[in-house]
């Protein structure tokens, strides 16, 4: 009868929290958006620099904030790897759980033909007291780990910011190209037309229109590769945006990138350590770790289990008492475990070193490389006003007829060559700075706004 109550009083507690099942279905149907409209930003819960002061409204056109906050509202990696970020915090909060009691119960019956003979039965309540000696410490790592877990993430959504800017920066840069590519394409069409139209009437050789020719073809497969390129960079940023690839985006490019100067990036870079997800996720990392080793140098005493037991023979003589169990640490003692955490405590001591010394190096590589990138952007700057001006009395001297053809189709293309050259450059050093606002700590809304987005 005793036994009986105690089943029905412990039923109830062993039962309790325990999880229902739920099913979720999987779906064949593609769930890629057709169209930015049928997406929603709440801004305020990205919490991603001043990006909750920036209102999303794709109606106008997308500038790079918008870009940016649509990437980390919506992107399909960084939902998987939030994801993940849940199945990390399970296993860490699993990690940081004591182990339950142990309740074991028997029940003898006699057989008959045994006169006065009554059920036995054998109820005992144990528990592992070995596992009350690092609990602390696989409570704080498990904080720890939370907390690294939260910082991962964060890291891994500028990531996916730093990757929007680039295919924002790259469509904008390649569409300006193609303006002078096909420009230049379609100069040399013209003048390919007018030279053969001469051959035709016997003013001009059979090489001078083949020179024509090649000059003509090879501005056509420039404008042709350009165009795969500039398809192929669309794909990826809907791809990372989590767009269907026919959705047509309408960028909106009116914008300046805004980055420190070097008095402040220096500032920045002294409380580096203090700004980086990723350093302070290597930091957070560390400190589970060391707790983890605390808690293998506090479990080398000896495992010992202790319970209650209470009994009762055929006979009906009811005894109650205890139980001790106790390991005996004389071979292993647990020192594998605690020099397995002590050397992953040195490997995350020294990574994150390592990822210090990488992240100054790196800032101070693409400082020197954007002040050559300004320096050659101001030459090439220059130049190409010079050439806008010989360009333009090449053409009023041909127009004039001062001027051979040749001549003033070498001044034209030269003009766009070196159009094409300030892009390139210009491009070049603003993907520059996007790396420097990523290892900087940039926030979400590195690019000035238009008063009409606030």
């Amino acid at each position: 009868m005793k036994t009986k109550i105690l089943l029905i009083f412990l039923f109830p507690l062993a039962v309790t929290g325990c999880e229902t099942y739920k099913p979720l279905s999987l779906s064949d149907k593609v769930t890629l958006a057709s169209s930015v409209s049928d997406l929603t930003v709440e801004a305020r819960t990205l919490q991603l620099g001043k990006a909750p002061s920036h209102r999303f409204d794709p109606s106008d056109g997308l500038d790079m904030t918008e870009v940016a906050m649509l990437a980390v509202a919506n992107n399909p990696n960084l939902k998987l790897a939030r994801d993940d970020a849940n199945i990390a915090k399970a296993q860490a909060f699993a990690a940081g759980l004591l182990p339950d009691p142990q309740l074991s119960i028997s029940r003898d019956f006699p057989g008959q033909g045994t006169p006065g003979a009554v059920s036995a039965y054998n109820a005992g309540l144990g528990y592992e007291l070995s596992s009350l000696v690092g609990h602390a410490a696989s409570r704080s790592a498990s904080r720890f780990e939370n907390n690294k877990i939260d910082l991962n993430l964060l890291w891994q959504e500028w990531q996916v910011i730093a990757q929007a800017r680039l295919l924002f920066s790259r469509t904008i840069s390649q569409q300006e190209l193609l303006h002078w590519l096909t420009q230049d394409r379609d100069f040399l069409a013209g003048r390919y037309g007018k030279e053969k139209a001469a051959l035709e009437q016997g003013n001009l050789t059979r090489e001078a229109l083949n020179s024509a020719l090649i000059a003509w073809q090879g501005a056509s497969k420039q404008v042709n590769d350009l165009q795969r390129q500039e398809l192929q960079t669309r794909n990826d940023l809907n791809a990372l945006l989590g767009l269907s690839p026919d959705v047509q985006l309408k960028l909106d490019p009116g914008q300046e990138l805004k980055l420190p100067d070097e008095k402040k990036i220096q500032r920045v870079l002294a409380h580096l350590p203090d700004r980086r997800p990723d350093l302070l996720a290597l930091k957070s990392g560390y400190s589970a770790q060391d707790q983890r080793y605390r808690q293998a140098i506090l479990m080398q005493f000896p495992a010992f289990n202790l319970a209650y037991t209470a009994a009762s023979d055929t006979a009906g003589l009811v005894t109650h008492g205890f139980s001790l169990s106790m390991a005996l640490p004389f071979l292993n003692g647990n020192r594998g475990n605690v020099a397995i955490q002590k050397a992953t405590r040195r490997r995350l001591h020294d990574e994150y070193q390592m990822r210090l010394n990488s992240a100054y190096s790196e800032v101070s590589r693409l400082m020197s490389d954007s002040r050559l990138l300004e320096s050659q952007i101001l030459t090439a700057e220059s130049g190409m006003s010079m050439m806008d001006k010989t360009a333009d009395n090449a053409e009023r001297a041909y127009t004039d007829g001062l001027m051979d053809g040749s001549s003033y189709a070498l001044y034209q293309s030269s003009r766009i060559a070196k159009h094409v050259e300030v892009t390139n450059l210009k491009q070049s050093l603003l993907e520059d700075h996007i790396a420097l606002l990523t290892l900087l700590g940039g926030n979400i809304e590195a690019w000035a706004t238009s008063p009409e987005k606030r």
